[in-house]
């Protein structure tokens, strides 16, 4: 018996990423009972939302299981809204990487972390 491999792009994979985002919400909306403005989630990758903007079923993407074209009805009814961020200006970094100073001070920054005092500097 042969066993088939199918490997995912990194836009296929972030398109997965993106559809069990929106399914969570309607997990929260399900159990909340309550309208929800639109989710907007940023992401680095563009194909991914193009891909989700589009609901012409792509020949390249035929291995992405129908589950997770949920995102696509999500995306028409404005439920969830993806956008582009460039990879220099994602403030998760900060969680999941190793960085350069410059660019751990400028993510500390933008996310508007301050240094505390009272724990740096107390008298005994």
């Amino acid at each position: 018996m042969e066993t088939i491999v199918s490997v995912l792009t990194f836009a296929e994979s972030k398109y997965i990423a993106a559809s069990q985002a929106s399914r969570l919400r309607k997990l929260l909306v399900g159990l909340f009972d309550q309208r929800l403005e639109a989710t907007t989630t940023y992401y680095d990758n563009q194909s991914c939302i193009k891909l989700s903007e589009n609901p012409v079923f792509h020949y390249r993407f035929k291995q992405i299981d129908i589950r997770y074209h949920l995102i696509e009805d999500h995306v028409q009814k404005r439920a969830v809204e993806l956008r582009y961020i460039s990879t220099d200006e994602r403030v998760a970094d900060i969680f999941m990487k190793s960085l350069m100073k410059g660019k751990f001070v400028f993510f500390k920054d933008k996310m508007g972390l301050v240094k505390n005092t009272f724990l740096t500097k107390r008298e005994c």
